[in-house]
């Protein structure tokens, strides 16, 4: 038989027995509520349009864009069918509609120029340079003309200090994976895609180093 070239999937904190503790660990350690409200803004999502909150993870996100603007239409993905039921039932207890798909970021089961905007929050990091390229180029495929990605991750330091504190994060989900990250490769990644206009936008320090927001545009 042959075997699969694609890599083993790695759950949430790298274990699937971590993952009904994620949500407390996220919390705790990243200022989630802080990045995450602030990469809500930043998108400026409008009524009627539909966004994408991709590796959507328990739905923390995706249920808080639905609480910021009840009229756009949120789909979350991600590839752990164990989480998706977590966020299923996390979005049930808010009263939040919310559609939840199982599907790899870089094989996405959506036709082309279908989404207004493409959300995502601490995902980038754990993907090869490969899978990092390939998960750019489905996400312009996905976009409209005109629509926007935004995305929160891991970033280049702001300080030595937050510099030493990522390295817990590297120890964690792997030091090849997360330097693309803190080596601000991400903007050069997103251009590569097609994407213009593609900037950094704030900074948050955490415990684990620096949260960096950043965002893009297909263009018309």
């Amino acid at each position: 038989m042959k075997k699969s070239s694609e890599p083993k999937y790695v759950p949430a904190l790298g274990y699937h027995w971590l993952t009904p503790y994620y949500d407390a660990v996220v919390g705790t350690t990243t200022r989630e509520r802080s990045f995450k409200q602030a990469l809500i803004k930043q998108a400026r999502i409008a009524p009627g349009q539909h966004v994408l909150d991709l590796a959507s993870g328990t739905g923390t996100l995706a249920i808080w864009i639905k609480q910021y603007q009840p009229q756009a239409n949120v789909t979350g993905v991600d590839g752990d069918p164990g989480i998706l039921s977590l966020a299923s039932r996390k979005a049930e207890k808010a009263n939040i509609s919310v559609q939840f798909d199982h599907a790899l970021s870089y094989n996405l089961p959506y036709s082309e120029a279908q989404f207004d905007r493409v959300v995502s929050s601490l995902f980038f990091h754990h993907l090869s340079w490969d899978n990092k390229e390939r998960t750019a180029r489905e996400l312009f495929r996905v976009l409209k003309p005109g629509a926007e990605l935004h995305v929160a991750d891991w970033g280049r330091a702001d300080n030595t200090l937050m510099r030493g504190l990522f390295l817990f994060v590297q120890l964690l989900d792997g030091f090849k994976n997360t330097q693309d990250n803190v080596s601000g490769k991400l903007i050069a990644l997103f251009e590569q895609a097609g994407f213009a206009e593609v900037t950094q936008r704030q900074t948050f320090s955490t415990i684990y180093g620096t949260m960096a927001l950043y965002s893009a545009v297909k263009p018309s």
